[in-house]
């Protein structure tokens, strides 16, 4: 088996599956407006520049509980957050174009973050994921969307502090 491996390898035929790249090609950022979320932004940034992916920035609309009965003021207030977050991601790019030019596409999803961020990687054929460390004082105990996305072991995962 060895020398079939070895014979295929030699000829240039790939051993086992591959996708077909060599380095990322879509590289997924959560963001919600927090300090750490900014920070993996940033990171996966750098990423997708350094890689030549294209970065999908994910914003992830909560579905808060009673939000039916709250109706549109609910939804209106998401979707201005959405609204901020993409504002503030062109601005960002604005001031580097030309330095450090980054494909990018920002992506919002409704739900609750980590089904949400599960959504977009798998809509958007991700190669990696990159969150922020959760802030959170309660997360120590019931665990963030970070250790569960890394649990669920489908993409690499990148937790920036």
């Amino acid at each position: 088996m060895n020398e079939e491996k070895n014979e295929q390898r030699d000829k240039g035929v790939p051993a086992g599956f591959e996708r077909g790249t060599d380095g990322p090609k879509v590289i997924v950022a959560g963001v919600d407006g927090s300090d750490t979320s900014w920070r993996a932004a940033a990171y996966a940034a750098g990423l997708a520049r350094r890689q030549n992916a294209l970065l999908a920035v994910v914003y992830v609309q909560p579905m808060l509980a009673g939000s039916a009965a709250l109706g549109a003021p609910v939804a209106e207030m998401t979707e201005e957050v959405a609204e901020e977050l993409l504002a503030e991601i062109r601005t960002a790019t604005d001031r580097l174009r030309g330095i450090h030019e980054v494909r990018w596409e920002f992506h919002t999803f409704r739900g609750d973050p980590y089904s949400g961020l599960v959504k977009a990687a798998e809509e958007l054929t991700a190669d990696a994921v990159v969150v922020g460390a959760s802030e959170q004082a309660g997360h120590r105990i019931i665990g963030s969307v970070a250790v569960r996305l890394v649990k669920a072991g489908r993409w690499p995962v990148t937790v920036v502090p």
